[in-house]
């Protein structure tokens, strides 16, 4: 598969985003990212310098307008609706949602975050923690000052529910599937509102 219309960086970085998802990382050798970027070996070296450089460059490539584009919409919700938690958790959904409906390879990218849970790759996850860690980190701030009643381990637990019904929304193969005549993004809206009322609901319960 030829890219001709992307720099040799993106072609690469393309051709190892559907490989990963399709295969998992360690299934992936360099040779097939190479063959199907059209691109040599040499060029993967010089762009990346290893194959764990490389995971890590496409998932870098994704998730920093995301946390930026979360951030800059946590920041908005806490200027303009403070003390409200809806919009706090919008500023976590709907960036993701967006990002996943991306033509250019967002729903590639879902499958190869759904990898990243499923192998043991401990490099990549001290990759992900050290370079996007300090966003659910502001997220649970937030979060905690409009349900002060959470204890910080049950607060983590529903962030890390939020974050797995979210992944599952990305990848769109649960119940709800588009209805004919409704639009990509009315779709991705109705998605966002419905899970936001539902994690609402469940940050605002009781703990016991």
């Amino acid at each position: 598969m030829s890219l001709p219309h992307f720099s040799t960086k993106d072609r690469i970085l393309h051709a190892a985003e559907e490989l990963f998802a399709q295969q998992g990382f360690a299934s992936t050798s360099l040779r097939q990212v190479t063959s199907r970027a059209d691109v040599n070996i040499a060029a993967v070296n010089y762009h990346f310098g290893s194959k764990d450089n490389l995971v890590n460059e496409v998932f870098r490539r994704r998730m920093d307008e995301m946390s930026q584009r979360r951030l800059d919409a946590l920041h908005a919700a806490l200027e303009q609706s403070p003390g409200q938690l809806e919009p706090i958790l919008a500023a976590f959904v709907e960036p993701a949602l967006a990002m996943a409906r991306d033509r250019n390879g967002g729903g590639a990218f879902i499958r190869v975050i759904a990898r990243a849970y499923a192998e043991s790759n401990a490099g990549l996850r001290k990759f992900l923690s050290d370079q996007y860690g300090h966003v659910p980190r502001e997220f649970a701030k937030a979060i905690a000052a409009c349900v002060p009643s959470l204890g910080k381990e049950e607060l983590y637990w529903r962030l890390d529910f939020l974050s797995g019904a979210l992944t599952y929304a990305m990848a769109d193969f649960g119940l709800i599937k588009r209805p004919a005549g409704v639009t990509e993004a009315a779709h991705r809206q109705r998605a966002a509102k419905a899970l936001i009322r539902f994690v609402s609901a469940g940050f605002n319960a009781d703990a016991t």
